[in-house]
């Protein structure tokens, strides 16, 4: 007879024939965690990029930012503080001419809109 600690061992190291039941229950095993753990476990949310690259005219550039990086900054700050965001996402420095804050039907602010020049 086995001893838990050999069933342990060849759990572990997979060291079951692949037609067994053994496998197929091992198998079973590992479809559950993957199918039925529920993805805040692993706070595997997906998220979109908060600075994102919008189509414009005339050879400016648009940005939509999220709300939340400059949210907390003063607003005679937010200029500035998005001009260093941006150099640091894209590797480019744009000089921010323009920042207007893109607000919902209950006036809350959703975003922001930077017009830059390069």
């Amino acid at each position: 007879m086995a001893s838990p600690v050999s069933g342990v061992k060849r759990f572990l190291f997979w060291d079951y024939p692949r037609a067994g039941w053994q496998y197929d229950v091992m198998v079973g095993l590992i479809l559950a965690f993957i199918f039925l753990t529920p993805r805040e476990v692993f706070r595997d949310q997906p998220r979109a990029s908060s600075i994102v690259m919008l189509p414009a005219e005339h050879g400016s550039n648009v940005f939509w930012m999220d709300s939340e990086q400059l949210g907390d900054i003063p607003e005679a700050q937010r200029t500035a503080r998005a001009s260093a965001l941006l150099r640091a996402r894209t590797g480019k420095k744009y000089n921010v001419v323009r920042l207007e804050p893109i607000v919902d039907s209950e006036k809350e602010v959703k975003g922001y809109m930077a017009f830059t020049t390069p």
